[in-house]
Parts: C-alpha cells; structure tokens; sequence
C-alpha cells in the first residue's frame, strides 16, 4: 500500500473515464489530473487505498509533446472542463479510446479503432449555460462548481461559452448587488436566487433567461429586464420556483415575466422552440453531424415507421420525418412533448406522432397497439435504457436501432443485452460535443441478426 504524502516517481500510461491520468506504482493504479500519457512526473500521494490511489503531479519530469499551457486562468479550479492543459488531438484520440475500450470490454466487440466527429472548435460552443449563484464577504458572483464540491468558482470570461452568455450573467449579478437580492444557501435553506439559466439560440441569436429562485417572486424584476434588454438577442426572462432542498436545478414551476416564455432556433434545416426544460444538444454544429450521421445509419425509406424513445422537443424525430413513412416520439417530461407537437406543426411535418411517457411503458404499450417500427432511435439519458425498453425492443424486432449515448459504458452494457436479444453492431462512431469536457457521445448501429 502506497504512503500518504509520499512522493514517487511514475510514467502515465492511460486515463481514465473522466480523462485523469493514470500510473501504477508498486502494483497500484493511481489517479492523477492534469496528467497525459506518456509522460513521466513525480507524484505526491494524497489518497492511499489497498488498490488504488490518488495523486498530484509536483514535477513535470518528462514531458507530453501534446501539453499546452491552459487558455483558461480557472482551469485547474473550476470543474466544468478537464483538458486545457493538452492539445485537442490528444484529447479526440483518448475520448475515442474511452469508447473503443467500453464497448470491447464491457459489449463483447473486438473493434480495432472508433472514428471520432472532432469539433471545429473548442471556444464558445455552447448553447447553454447553468451558474449556480454564491456570495463572498457581502458580494454576489456566479460561476461554476469547484470539481467534486459546491464550492463556485468565480470565471468573468468562460472560453466554451458565447461572449452574450457571460454577459447576462455579469447583467443578474450587477442586479443582485445593487438591489441586495438574497443569495441561496444550501446549507441553510435560505435566501432567494439559485442558478442563472441562459440558453441561446445559435442560429437565430435569441437567448431565454431564466431565473431558479427558492421563493415566488423577484423583487423589482422590470429593472433587470431593462439592462438584460442591452444583450443583443435577449428575447424572454422567465422564473423556476424552486424551493426543494437537493441538487435539482430546476423546478416544476415557471413564470414568465417578460417575453414569450421561450427561444426559437434552427437545426438540420428544422425550426425548433425551446422553453427551460427542452433538451436541446449544447453544441448546435456537432449536434447537426451526430444527427445526420443516425439518419445514414438508420437507413430509412418512405415505407418505414421510425420509433424515437428519448425524443425531447423531437429533433431526431422531425429530421427523421421527410424519409420516412411514419415517425413516433416518446418524451417523459409533458412541455417537451407539447415543445415536440408544436415544432412538427410549425415545419409542416404531418407524418409524424408525439407521445408522453416513461420510454419503457411506452414501448411495451406500442407493442400492444401492434406498432411494429422498422428503425427504432434511443438517446437515453446516462442511466441507458431500463430493462422495460429493452425487452419492448427485442418484442418489436426492429430491422434496426440505432442508439445515441452520452455515456460509453451504459451504451456498451445495453449493446451486450441487445445482441443477447438477437442483434449485432454494425457501426461504431464517436463524436465530440463538449471540447475540453470529459463527456463524450457516441452513437451505433445494430441490425436483427
């Protein structure tokens, strides 16, 4: 067992899910940020268990030709991004590893190497924003959580968000000092204002507010709303009441308070509306080729029924819509489905059916109905699919699947229970949408054998 506080010398040999690097020192593995393989550091240990441990570099002994310094002044604090301190090819090469190794390992596959979508750009990609709100010696700021904490680290300038984003936040905070709006304690339970919700559409420049306050008011909101008005594309500020105690951001309940209530914007040809709780990708561009990419893997023609569980506002769906005969959604949050019927109507789609339920249920219940889809798309949240949706799914016999994952391990686990049920992995393909982040999406093909 390794000594806490001791310092040994090691070589970086691979990373981990979250994109730490990892070493081994007299056959323990052990957990070290801000490392990049193949590099050789001294380490000081600061965890020590009878397997594993964690680690801090103290010295650079040899270094990565893939290390930069970071563009980010917080980067090494703020636990919203993992890899300024590599370049971005290293990063690409190791998401794309992480998936490989997830579905060799855990789906059964012997795959030789993943492609990667890389993105174009790692500045300013994404659409939305989430600042949980704090308070310092009287004074209010926002920022993002200290990585394993709720401890907010105060950015003025954050490199993966637009400029406009940062702004509005710089807006609220200004509001708050000035007017002494109370800042929320989790601790205590007390005060008002909880996170700064900024979502922006990248197409059409429009960007939602939204406030999560622990109460039901906002006290003298018209003054906010008048120098949120100087952001070019401010378009609507909108309350969530949420006085629960817990991590949830945002609550069940919303207020409009100037605007519409919600944003419009445009993907795959595609006008969409989006209120607080739509799910929308963050990066509009990578967003756009993850799609495109499930349609060519989807192989639809105009006399197949498309089934998409996990629909959201019904992107996949409607882009699905124009080469297929019939395209069903499935969304367990209700203003999603509404969101989803709204934007079929408003781009003219008539082939397409929008439902609300658990994606489990609502499988077993098509199956009952006799809906035989030809191609069903699952973009589960992190969990992956429950055991309902997969047994609805082996019922069904799709021709295909086609799954969109945002966590490799959940996406090989259900690709080995799927091809226990009768089908076999196709295609394989990794794509970034959070440069810098550790988060990776991928996306697979499986055919009925």
């Amino acid at each position: 067992m390794l000594i806490k506080n001791q310092i040994y010398e090691a070589q970086i040999t691979d990373y981990t899910a979250e994109g730490q690097g990892v070493a081994h020192i007299e056959g323990c593995a052990v957990f070290i940020p801000n490392a990049i393989a193949g590099e050789r550091v001294r380490v000081r240990i600061e965890k020590a268990q009878k397997t594993w441990a964690a680690g801090k570099i103290v010295e650079l002994l040899e270094k990565s030709p893939h290390r930069r310094n970071r563009e980010c002044p917080v980067a090494k604090l703020c636990g919203g991004c993992d890899f300024w301190h590599m370049d971005y090819e290293e990063e690409t090469q190791l998401k794309a590893q992480r998936v490989k190794d997830c579905l060799n390992r855990l789906g059964g596959e012997n795959l030789e190497e993943i492609p990667i979508l890389a993105a174009p750009t790692c500045l300013g990609y994404r659409n939305k924003a989430q600042y949980p709100v704090a308070q310092k010696k009287g004074r209010a700021y926002a920022g993002f959580f200290r990585a394993g904490t709720h401890t907010v680290v105060e950015n003025p300038r954050c490199r993966i968000l637009p400029e406009q984003t940062d702004a509005v936040k710089d807006i609220v905070i200004d509001y708050v000092n000035q007017f002494r709006i109370p800042v929320y304690d989790e601790v205590a339970h007390t005060g008002l204002l909880r996170h700064i919700y900024v979502r922006r559409g990248v197409v059409s420049g429009q960007i939602l507010v939204c406030l999560v306050i622990n109460g039901q008011k906002l006290p003298r909101w018209e003054e906010l709303v008048k120098n949120l008005k100087q952001v070019p594309g401010f378009t609507t500020l909108v309350l969530s009441e949420n006085t629960r105690k817990g991590n949830a951001i945002l609550g069940d309940t919303f207020h409009t308070l100037y605007g519409p209530g919600y944003i419009e914007d445009t993907l795959c040809g595609l006008t969409f509306r989006l209120s607080p709780r739509s799910f929308y990708q963050v990066n509009h561009h990578q967003a756009q080729r993850l799609y495109q990419a499930a349609i060519e893997l989807a192989e639809i023609s105009k006399s197949d029924t498309v089934l998409d569980l996990y629909c959201g506002v019904g992107t996949i769906t409607l882009a699905m819509a124009a080469a297929a005969g019939q395209v069903i959604g499935v969304e367990v949050i209700p203003q999603a489905v509404e969101d989803a019927k709204a934007n079929a109507q408003r781009n003219g789609i008539e082939n397409a059916q929008f439902f609300c339920g658990d994606a489990g249920q609502a499988a077993l219940k098509l199956e009952q109905d006799g809906v035989r889809p030809d191609v069903v798309v699952v973009d589960p949240p992190r969990k992956g699919l429950n055991a309902d949706t997969i047994e609805a799914l082996s019922r069904m016999a799709p021709k295909r699947i086609v799954y969109v994952s945002c966590d490799p391990a959940t996406l090989a686990r259900d690709v080995a229970l799927l091809k226990e049920r009768g089908y076999t992995l196709q295609t394989a393909l990794a794509a970034d949408l959070f440069p810098r982040c550790a988060h990776v999406e991928s996306i697979v093909c499986l055919t009925r054998s």
